[in-house]
């Protein structure tokens, strides 16, 4: 698994064996990124169930400001952060992601975002629906995107959010939200 743009082209992110990470492809990933070409430069991204950080670290090679990445386990995105050098614009929370989105929403003037990625694993897709619809638009800037990652079996539907693009890849669906008035 590579990073694909960018300042760190071709740079081998590291998914540690025996972990339970399940990264998002590099087909994914592009398509993902194609999409949303004109808003990454100087984006504030959030990476929810980040794993190994290749979303937000794709985003930061493409030229988003700084990100904040945030997973159970952080170790594997924390060696990808270091190995690249980019401890500086990364910001890595040790938290259950449901539960700090729910306090990172809470005050009206907490933290905003021009790029949320959500990769959960597929298997609570369930459990984090009401935590998205309940959050996600807490800490979604104003005309920023929110990208939803889950199985193509039972997508994640984020009801909060107009859904603006859906597409299948494989065992994958990726939605892209806004808000309504952000077309």
């Amino acid at each position: 698994m590579r990073v694909i743009a960018g300042e760190f082209k071709g740079q081998r992110l590291l998914a540690p064996k025996g972990w339970k990470v399940r990264p998002t492809s590099e087909r994914v990933r592009e398509a993902v990124f194609s999409t949303l070409a004109d808003r990454i430069d100087g984006a504030v991204v959030l990476d929810l169930y980040c794993g190994t950080g290749a979303l937000a670290i794709e985003a930061l090679s493409r030229g988003a400001a700084r990100a904040t990445l945030v997973d159970r386990d952080t170790r594997p995105a924390l060696g990808n952060i270091e190995h690249l050098g980019l401890g500086g614009r990364a910001e890595l929370i040790r938290a259950e992601a449901g539960a700090w989105l729910a306090r990172a929403a809470d005050p009206p003037d907490g933290p905003r975002y021009d790029l949320v990625f959500v990769d959960a694993p597929y298997r609570l897709a369930d459990l984090v629906a009401l935590e998205l619809d309940t959050h996600l638009p807490g800490v979604l800037a104003a005309d920023g995107r929110a990208v939803v990652e889950s199985g193509a079996r039972h997508p994640l539907s984020v009801t909060s959010l107009e859904r603006l693009r859906q597409r299948r890849y494989g065992a994958a669906d990726v939605s892209i939200y806004g808000r309504a008035e952000s077309r």
